[in-house]
């Protein structure tokens, strides 16, 4: 309890302190590629670093910012706004309560940080060593598992785009933004919906749309061990649109689930989907058990 992360605002600092910008920048290297380590879709894109490496007017970004189109899923995301000529980032803990709602409209901000980010090696040595990276001070409160309040202080790494020349936010597809965050999200990237190619994760040309199922896993799913216990195998979910599971809920093999499914077992009650099951646009409620005989 005596430390705390100070957010990934942090990588600056540590990236120049450790001496790893240096060796970087003597072996030849230019930009670096930062991610969040949950972000299955952040690879390198050559388009985006060729054009860091050749830009279009012959003056090079020191720092470019990965956004995306918002969804409802993401309005609690950082967004990019220019203010005083500089383009800057702003997250939703810097929002005054009563713009709160305001700030998450996907009409007004379409766009959301992605915090998949290209800078500049020679760029971070230069504010680093003119103390010039400027950060918000983020304030999140938090209450620790004692039931103590406290105060964490971050700072967000995108927050310094505007200490950087040239910055630049571009708008990548949603591929590009991959979270897993939660089981849920597991679930998703475990399917038959993505399949691994090179490196990267792709959407099965075989979903007929675009978008990505929304699925809400109950708490009895929310720890790894407890998840991959209650799946035999994940199911196919290339036809799923919605999926919402709660309560004691197990799934045998080859179960197909299309268009909304809702599982829902009472405090008390099981549900053992069978193997082989194929549920479109079904509410599954009340106990179902299957035992072995």
């Amino acid at each position: 309890e005596a430390w705390y992360p100070p957010g990934h605002g942090d990588i600056y600092a540590s990236f120049y302190n450790s001496g790893l910008l240096d060796t970087f920048i003597e072996e030849g290297k230019e930009y670096i590629f930062v991610s969040n380590i949950d972000n299955l879709g952040a690879t390198v894109d050559l388009y985006i670093l060729n054009h860091l490496m050749n830009p279009p007017n012959g003056k090079r970004c020191e720092f470019v910012m990965e956004v995306t189109n918002k969804t409802r899923a993401d309005v609690k995301g950082g967004t990019l706004t220019q203010y005083e000529g500089k383009l800057r980032l702003v997250e939703i803990a810097q929002v005054p309560k009563a713009h709160v709602d305001e700030f998450k409209s996907v009409s007004k901000f379409k766009i959301f940080n992605t915090n998949n980010l290209w800078i500049s090696l020679a760029a971070v040595k230069r504010l680093q060593e003119q103390n010039a990276i400027d950060m918000e001070i983020i304030v999140n409160p938090k209450t620790l598992d004692g039931g103590l309040n406290v105060i964490q202080l971050e700072t967000a790494v995108g927050a310094a785009i505007k200490s950087f020349e040239n910055s630049l936010g571009i708008n990548v597809p949603r591929s590009r933004f991959l979270p897993v965050k939660t089981t849920s999200d597991l679930l998703l990237v475990m399917s038959n919906l993505y399949s691994l190619n090179a490196g990267s994760l792709t959407m099965s040309e075989k979903r007929e749309f675009p978008t990505v199922p929304l699925v809400k896993l109950g708490s009895s799913f929310t720890k790894v061990q407890d998840y991959l216990r209650r799946f035999e195998s994940i199911p196919d979910m290339l036809e799923l649109d919605h999926l919402t599971v709660s309560g004691d809920v197990t799934f045998g093999k080859n179960v197909s689930l299309k268009g909304t499914v809702i599982i829902i077992a009472n405090h008390g009650d099981r549900i053992d989907i069978p193997p082989g099951a194929v549920l479109e646009n079904k509410i599954v409620s009340g106990n179902l058990r299957i035992l072995d005989h």
